[in-house]
C-alpha cells in the first residue's frame, strides 16, 4: 500500500506542474495515466484523489488533444465503477468533449464519437454534434457518426418528425458516398442492424458492432408516420435498400441485402418486383420519396426490380448467403412471393458454396414451419437431389425440410420415400434421422401411406423361406414408413395388416432411435403391440405432447412448445462452423432462430418456460463459440474483435449457472448436456491462463464431474469420449497448474475431444423466476431517507415455481464495492410453489452521505449443490446465487428538514 502511495504521489507532481513548464512527452503522460488507471481499479481507497488529480489535469489548456482524450478515458473509466464521481463527469465533460470535437486530431473524434454516451451529455446537443459529423472530411468519423446518430436514436424519444426525416435525409445521401465502409453503415441506418438486446454496454456507447442492438431511422420514419402513409414509407424505405445491391462493393452488397431482411412491412407488388428483372405493370409508374443517384431525388419503384435475382446470382457467395437469409422474415408476408421465392432458391441448391446451400435449406425450412413452402413436382429433382449431397449437414437440413413439407400429389409423396431411402442406402449413418423423416412425412399423409404400402406389403413380407429381409434398408425404411399410418390425423390405418406391427419389434431398437424425439422405446414397444391387436389407436396414448380434444389456445401453446425443442435440436449443426471459424455465420444463425422464438405467442407460464429456456440455451452456445474462436479457431482476426474475454467468461458461467438451478424438471439427459457444457466452460477457463481464477475454475471442474458421475451411475447413457478423458486427465491437470509451468496443450487436447451433441428435449420444465417491484419509485418520485440511517424499503415480490426450502436472498447495492444480502423466508409468507406474492420490507442499512442514489436490488437463489463456496460473512449467502429476475433500481432521496 505505501509503494503505491509513493507512487501516486510522484504521479500528482508529474501532472499538477505549473502550466509555464514544458508538457512532458506525451507517450509518458499516456503510461503516467495507465499507471493511475491500475491503481484506481486495484486500490479503490486511492479512486478520488486520483480522479481529483487527472480531472485537474485534463483541464489544462496546453494538453495535446490525444492527451486530454488519454485522461477523459482514465476519468470516466473511474466514474463507472464509482457513481459517486458521476457529477464531476456531468459537469465537466460536456465542455471537454465539445473542445475537443474541434480539434484536427482524427482519432480523437473518432474516439468521442465512440465513447459520445458516457459523457453524460444533453441528446439535443449529441444530435447536433453527431449530424455535424457525417460530413466530417475522414470517412472513419463519417462511419461512426452516422452509427452513433442511429444509437441516439435508442436512447431517446424523438417527438419532432422534422428531425428523423432530416436524419433519415442524410443517412440516405451516405448511400452515395466515395468510401464502402460509410456506404456499408448508410445502408445499415436505413434498416436495422444486428440484434443481441442481451449484450448491451453499459453508458449506451453508441458503437457499432455485433453486440449492440440499433434501431434505424428508417423505421423511425414510418412508426412516426400517420397510419395511412405508414405502408408508403415503409415501402419507400425497401426500394432504397434494393437500389444498392448492385453496389460495387461486396460489403455493401451484403449490409444491403441483411437491411432487406429486416423490413417489416411491405407491399406484396414491390416483394413481386424484387424476384423479376422485368419491370411489371404494378410498378412500371410508381414513384417514392428518396434518392436514385447523387442528384435525382425521386426513387422509382423499379430500383427494386430484380434485387433477389442479383443477389442469388452475385459471385461472391457472401452476397448469396445473404441475400437467401434475407428471403426468411419476407417470404412469410405474402404467400405468391414465397411461391415465386421457392423458384429461385430450388436453383440455389446447385451452389458452389456449403455455406450458401445450407442457408437455402434454412430458408426453406423457415417457410415450411410458417406454412408458406409450397412445392412443386418440378422441384422434386433438384430438391431431392440434397438427400444424397456427400455433406451431412446438408443432408440433414433437407431432412428437416421434408419433415415439414406439405405434398400434395401420390407421386411427390412417393419420390420423397424413394429419395429418404436412397439416403439411407448411400449413408448408412444417416439411419435414424432417415427413420425419422419417414415417420413424421407418412404420420403428415396417412392416405398416401397407405396407398404405398399395398404396393409394396410384398417387400414387407417374410421371404418363401420364412425369413424376414430387413437387413435391407428399403425394407426397414419400407416398415417405417408403415406403422406411422395409425398415428396420421387421416385415419387411414384399416389397410395396415396387423402383422407388419409385430415385424417392427424385430427392429425395436433401431426404430426407437429414430423415433427418440417421438416415443420411448417402452412406449414404442406398447405401441407396436396394440396396433398388432386394435385397429384403433389414438395418437394422443404415444405421442409425445399430444392431448385429445384440446381447444386452440392449447394447440397454439403446444405448437410454441413444440417449435422451441426444434430449435433447441437443431443447434449442434452450427457447432461445426464454430469447429471451422465461421462465426459470423453463427451468430446469423443464432439471431434467425432467436427470431422465430420472438414471434411465438406466450399467453402461458407453461409455454414461456420453453421459450425461456430455449433462448438461455441459443445464449449459452453463443457465447460459448466466441470464447472457443479465441483458443481453438485459427481465424485470430475476429476473435480479436469479440469483445473482452474476462467479461464473456462472466456471462457464460452466469447463465449457465440459470440453466442449471433455474429450471427444475429437467431430464438425466438434458442434465448431462448442461453439466458437459459446465465442464468445457471450466476447461476453457483453465486454458486461459488467468492464475486468479484457477483454483475457482479446478474446484469447479471436480465439483461437476463428481455430480456428472453420480448421474451416469443413476442412469443408463453412457459418458462421452470428452468426459472419459476429461476423467483420465485430472490429476494431469491439477499438477499442471500447481506446478512450476502451465501447459495449455492439455487443455487443447481435451478440447478436441468435445463436440456438441445434439440437444433433445423431452420433459415439461418450469422456470423459477420473480418479479420485483417496488409502488409509486421512479426517477421523478423517490422515495425518503436519511444519510447514515437504515431505510426500509417496501418491496412487492412475485415468485414462480418456487418451494419453501428455496434459500433466497435480495441484493441490494450502490456499486460494486458493497452488497448488501436480505434473507427472504418463504416460511413466513403464504402462496403455493407455483405462485406466492407477497410485500417484503427489505432493511438497507449503509446509507451514503449524498443526496440521492440509486439502489441495485435483485432476488437470487442460493445453489446448495454448488461446491464453491463464497468468502461472505455470516450475514450473507454462503453459496453461488442464480439470479431469478433482471435487476430493480430503486431512486432514493435524502429528507430534506
Amino acid at each position: 500500500m505505501a509503494m503505491e502511495q509513493l507512487l501516486l504521489a510522484k504521479c500528482q507532481d508529474i501532472l499538477n506542474a505549473p502550466s509555464l513548464q514544458p508538457i512532458p512527452n506525451p507517450i509518458f503522460l499516456h503510461h503516467i495515466l495507465s499507471l493511475l488507471s491500475d491503481i484506481a481499479t486495484n486500490l479503490p481507497s486511492l479512486s478520488h484523489p486520483i480522479f481529483t488529480a487527472i480531472l485537474s489535469f485534463s483541464l489544462n489548456p496546453n494538453n495535446s488533444a490525444r492527451t486530454t482524450t488519454d485522461a477523459l478515458s482514465v476519468l470516466i473509466s473511474i466514474a463507472e465503477r464509482d457513481r459517486v464521481l458521476t457529477p464531476a463527469i456531468a459537469q465537466h465533460g460536456e465542455g471537454l468533449f465539445l473542445s475537443l470535437c474541434f480539434r484536427p486530431c482524427v482519432s480523437v473524434r473518432h474516439w468521442l464519437l465512440l465513447n459520445a454516451g458516457r459523457f453524460g451529455i444533453r441528446p439535443s446537443l449529441l444530435l447536433t454534434v453527431f449530424l455535424g459529423f457525417t460530413k466530417d472530411p475522414y470517412p472513419y468519423v463519417r462511419r461512426e457518426a452516422l452509427v452513433a446518430l442511429v444509437g441516439l436514436s435508442k436512447s431517446i424519444v424523438v417527438h419532432d418528425r422534422s428531425v428523423i426525416v432530416a436524419c433519415y435525409c442524410r443517412a440516405v445521401e451516405l448511400l452515395y458516398d466515395m468510401e464502402d465502409c460509410v456506404r456499408c453503415s448508410a445502408v445499415r441506418a436505413n434498416s436495422y442492424l444486428e440484434e443481441n438486446s442481451d449484450e448491451t454496454w453499459p453508458g449506451r456507447k453508441f458503437v457499432e458492432g455485433s453486440h449492440i442492438r440499433v434501431a434505424e431511422w428508417g423505421q423511425l420514419l414510418v412508426a412516426s408516420t400517420e397510419e395511412s402513409s405508414k405502408k408508403e414509407w415503409s415501402d419507400a424505405s425497401f426500394v432504397q435498400i434494393c437500389s444498392m445491391v448492385r453496389d460495387m462493393s461486396v460489403g455493401v452488397r451484403v449490409e444491403a441485402f441483411n437491411s432487406l431482411g429486416k423490413v417489416g412491412m411491405v407491399s406484396e407488388k414491390i416483394l413481386l418486383q424484387t424476384l423479376s428483372k422485368k419491370v411489371l405493370p404494378s410498378t412500371k409508374e410508381k414513384k417514392y420519396p428518396g434518392q436514385f443517384t447523387a442528384k435525382q431525388c425521386e426513387l422509382p419503384a423499379s430500383c427494386a426490380a430484380g434485387a433477389f435475382v442479383h443477389g442469388l446470382e452475385d459471385e461472391f457467395h457472401e452476397v448469396r448467403g445473404s441475400a437467401c437469409c434475407s428471403l426468411r422474415p419476407l417470404a412469410i408476408l405474402s404467400v405468391n412471393f414465397s411461391g415465386e421465392a421457392l423458384n429461385l432458391m430450388m436453383d440455389v441448391l446447385n451452389d458452389d458454396s456449403l455455406e450458401v446451400r445450407l442457408n437455402a435449406l434454412e430458408t426453406m425450412h423457415h417457410m415450411a414451419t410458417f406454412g408458406c413452402l409450397r412445392v412443386q413436382e418440378a422441384h422434386m429433382h433438384m430438391f431431392l437431389g440434397t438427400l444424397v449431397d456427400t455433406s451431412s449437414l446438408i443432408r440433414s437440413s433437407a431432412r428437416k425440410v421434408l419433415k415439414l413439407a406439405k405434398l400434395n400429389k401420390l407421386a411427390m409423396f412417393k419420390l420423397s420415400v424413394d429419395g429418404l431411402i436412397e439416403n439411407l442406402e448411400m449413408y448408412p449413418q444417416d439411419e435414424a434421422d432417415v427413420f425419422s423423416a419417414i415417420f413424421h412425412i407418412g404420420r403428415s399423409h396417412g392416405k398416401f401411406t397407405v396407398s404405398i404400402v399395398k404396393e409394396v406389403s410384398q417387400d414387407i413380407e417374410p421371404s418363401s423361406e420364412g425369413k424376414l429381409g430387413f437387413d435391407s434398408a428399403k425394407s426397414a425404411a419400407l416398415l417405417m414408413l408403415a406403422i406411422s399410418a395409425p398415428l396420421s390425423h387421416e385415419q387411414y390405418i384399416c389397410s395396415i395388416p396387423p402383422k407388419i406391427f409385430s415385424y417392427a419389434v424385430i427392429l425395436l431398437g433401431r426404430i426407437s432411435h429414430g423415433l427418440a424425439d417421438v416415443m420411448d422405446k417402452n412406449t414404442l414397444l406398447d405401441y407396436l403391440s396394440r396396433c398388432s391387436r386394435s385397429m384403433v389407436i389414438s395418437a394422443s396414448e404415444f405421442i409425445k405432447g399430444e392431448e385429445p380434444n384440446v381447444d386452440y389456445q392449447h394447440v397454439v401453446h403446444d405448437e410454441a412448445k413444440e417449435c422451441a425443442k426444434h430449435i433447441i435440436a437443431q443447434v449442434n449443426c452450427v457447432w461445426p462452423f464454430i469447429q471451422s471459424g465461421c462465426m459470423g455465420e453463427v451468430l446469423r444463425t443464432l439471431r434467425t432462430w432467436k427470431e422465430e422464438l420472438a414471434t411465438i405467442t406466450m399467453d402461458s407460464y407453461q409455454s414461456s418456460d420453453v421459450l425461456v429456456f430455449a433462448l438461455q440455451y441459443l445464449r449459452v452456445i453463443k457465447l460459448l463459440g466466441k470464447v472457443w474462436m479465441h483458443f481453438m479457431s485459427r481465424r485470430k482476426l475476429y476473435s480479436n474483435r469479440i469483445g473482452d474475454l474476462g467479461l464473456i467468461f462472466e456471462k457464460l458461467d452466469k447463465n449457465l449457472l440459470e440453466m442449471r438451478y433455474t429450471f427444475i424438471g429437467l431430464s438425466k439427459e438434458e442434465e448431462l448436456h448442461i453439466m458437459e457444457l459446465i465442464l468445457v466452460t471450466c476447461i476453457l477457463r483453465l486454458s486461459s491462463g488467468e492464475d486468479s481464477r484457477h483454483k475457482l475454475a479446478l474446484k469447479n471442474l471436480c465439483s461437476t464431474i463428481s455430480h456428472l458421475e453420480f448421474l451416469h451411475n443413476e442412469g443408463s447413457v453412457e459418458p462421452s469420449i470428452f468426459v472419459n478423458e476429461l476423467k483420465k486427465s485430472l490429476p494431469e491437470i491439477d499438477t499442471s497448474l500447481t506446478g512450476p509451468s502451465h501447459s495449455p496443450f492439455l487443455f487443447q487436447k481435451l478440447l478436441k475431444n468435445f463436440t456438441l451433441k445434439q440437444f433433445l428435449f423431452h420433459g415439461e420444465i418450469k422456470h423459477v423466476n420473480a418479479l420485483l417491484e417496488v409502488q409509486n419509485n421512479d426517477c421523478e418520485n423517490h422515495l425518503p431517507f436519511v444519510s447514515g440511517l437504515p431505510v426500509g424499503i417496501p418491496f412487492n415480490i412475485n415468485l414462480y415455481n418456487t418451494s419453501c426450502e428455496e434459500r433466497l436472498w435480495l441484493r441490494m447495492s450502490v456499486n460494486k464495492d458493497y452488497n448488501q444480502f436480505v434473507f427472504i423466508d418463504l416460511k413466513l409468507f403464504g402462496g403455493c410453489n407455483s405462485i406466492r406474492k407477497f410485500t417484503f420490507v427489505a432493511p438497507f442499512y449503509k446509507t451514503p452521505k449524498v443526496d440521492s442514489f440509486t439502489l441495485r436490488v435483485c432476488i437470487g437463489m442460493e445453489c446448495f449443490y454448488e461446491d464453491v463456496c463464497l468468502l461472505r460473512d455470516f450475514r450473507g449467502p454462503k453459496r453461488e446465487l442464480a439470479y431469478l429476475c433482471k435487476e430493480k433500481e430503486v431512486y432514493m432521496s435524502m429528507v430534506v428538514k
